[in-house]
């Protein structure tokens, strides 16, 4: 079939700068090439059409091997275009001072986008690009603030909300396994609880954890509120470099609350039960409960991770049994008196 017995092929047609696309028809590519000049207001000398998948330039050999409704991309001389990717490089140019025409431009790019892993890269570019990290109160970032109790006002002052909850039904689980304790123990297992609890009362529940205000050693982030998983509790790092930013916007506020402060020697299946047992035996013998307190309560036995580096199988680790209870003090030995005194 000759090309001017074809029913003419259909383009949506974009400039390099600017979000506008029209639809252009045409029965080669110099005719779609003038039509699209003529819409975008560009000139026609030394331009030039390419596929915006890849960047391939469209000439009239593979004109017709093209299917309707590609979307091409309209070059002015000297312009270059590599396929979607240069719009990710553009919109990642801009990530460190990001602004609404950006995100306006992103939004239309993700409504206009049909693959799906584009759909996804995109989307998760507008998420990041869409932060408001440096804010830190409501009035500066009411978005973040949706959902939450009106006493909230800082960012800051929820996370580190946030963590305590945590860390104070941790304190909870240990109090209720008073109750499987034996009758004879049970009065020195709930004193030492209690003694716990005033420990974490003045430490606050260790909700300086989460709160990108406190001092550096006392916090799991950075200054700015990124958090790195720190792997499975049976590796050292995070294979996926896990990374979020709570502080940013509320989805990702909403996402760090499944990612968990997983126990490396287990809460439930190891250090209660072992600190019920030393109770139970210790035998005139002190039990050193802030060796339980860290193991429960702080980093020194807590990682940080990703819902997906939890791993859920039993651990397989034990307390050391060397430090449940405090070394024994030995008497004085009384200096024999000298002769002749």
């Amino acid at each position: 079939m000759s090309a001017a017995s074809r029913r003419p092929k259909t383009f949506k047609l974009r400039a390099l700068h600017g979000p506008q696309k029209v639809g252009v028809a045409g029965s080669s590519c110099q005719d779609v090439l003038r039509k699209g000049c003529l819409l975008l207001q560009l000139p026609v000398a030394g331009s030039r059409l390419c596929l915006y998948e890849d960047g391939t330039e469209l000439t009239a050999d593979d004109f017709w091997s093209v299917p309707d409704g590609s979307e091409l991309v309209l070059l002015s001389a000297g312009q270059t275009w590599q396929g979607y990717v240069s719009d990710l490089r553009r919109l990642l140019s801009a990530f460190h001072k990001p602004h609404e025409g950006l995100i306006q431009a992103a939004r239309q790019l993700l409504s206009d986008e049909q693959a799906p892993l584009r759909q996804k890269l995109l989307a998760d570019l507008l998420h990041t690009v869409s932060e408001n990290i440096a804010a830190e109160t409501r009035a500066e970032d009411p978005p973040w603030f949706e959902g939450l109790e009106s006493r909230f006002r800082t960012k800051s002052g929820y996370l580190r909300y946030s963590c305590e909850s945590r860390i104070r039904s941790y304190l909870r689980e240990v109090s209720s396994y008073a109750s499987v304790v034996s009758v004879e123990a049970q009065e020195e297992y709930s004193r030492i609880v209690a003694v716990m609890g005033r420990e974490l009362r003045a430490a606050q529940y260790h909700g300086t954890y989460f709160d990108r205000g406190a001092k550096a050693g006392h916090r799991l982030c950075t200054p700015e509120g990124w958090f790195c998983c720190q792997g499975p509790f049976d590796v050292d790092a995070c294979a996926s470099k896990h990374s979020i930013n709570p502080y940013g916007n509320r989805e990702s506020r909403v996402l760090f609350s499944t990612w968990n402060l997983d126990h490396i020697i287990e809460k439930k299946r190891t250090v209660v039960p072992t600190l019920a047992e030393a109770v139970t035996a210790r035998d005139g013998r002190e039990v050193a409960w802030e060796y339980f307190y860290d193991l429960l309560f702080t980093s020194e036995n807590l990682k940080l991770v990703h819902i997906a580096c939890h791993k859920k199988t039993t651990h397989k680790l034990s307390c050391d049994p060397r430090r449940l209870y405090r070394p024994r003090t030995k008497p004085k030995r009384r200096r024999p008196a000298r002769r002749g005194q």
